[in-house]
């Protein structure tokens, strides 16, 4: 099952970013750094993938700017649920494109736009993030694609995960979960 850790400002520091990224790797096979607050994305974003890409990640990648993925070498993109229309452009460039969804309707435009993989969300309760979809839901989003469904919202706990992963989930994304 896939474990992917997306990183915000408070799991992941650039004053440690050495043992941060060790942290990670010790739990997850794909990472994407997110930081949705920086002004110095680019930067870090270059600090991240090299240390980053020591480690064993079946997948690095970066968030939102699909350019920026490939100009610094990133495996792909984690692209939000607004950014359809650069699914294409982010595959022409020969990157792994992962897009966040929330209905069946996003899912599937998703997969016939070429997205390699999605993130359906929230599977449970999480702050901010509206009613959560639950397990039965993602079993039907999981049943009607033929790419990959990664469930990701309030997933915290080995029982989640499991849960999630009788659904027949490929994996399971989280920010707390590795933090």
């Amino acid at each position: 099952m896939i474990a992917y850790a997306i990183t915000d400002p408070t799991t992941l520091n650039f004053q440690t970013l050495e043992q941060g990224i060790k942290h990670f790797a010790s739990q997850a096979n794909i990472i994407v750094y997110r930081d949705k607050t920086t002004s110095n994305y680019n930067t870090n974003a270059k600090q991240f993938l090299t240390e980053a890409k020591k480690h064993n990640f079946q997948k690095i990648l970066l968030h939102t700017d699909y350019a920026l993925a490939s100009k610094l070498g990133a495996n792909g993109i984690h692209l939000k649920s607004t950014q359809f229309s650069e699914i294409q452009k982010a595959k022409a460039l020969g990157l792994f494109v992962v897009i966040s969804t929330h209905t069946y309707e996003e899912a599937l435009h998703a997969q016939n736009l070429g997205a390699d993989m999605v993130t359906f969300s929230p599977i449970f309760k999480t702050a901010n993030k509206g009613e959560p979809k639950g397990v039965e839901k993602l079993r039907e989003i999981i049943r009607l694609l033929d790419i990959p469904v990664i469930a990701l919202g309030g997933i915290i706990s080995q029982e989640q995960i499991d849960l999630c992963d009788e659904a027949g989930a490929e994996g399971f994304a989280s920010i707390r979960y590795f933090s």
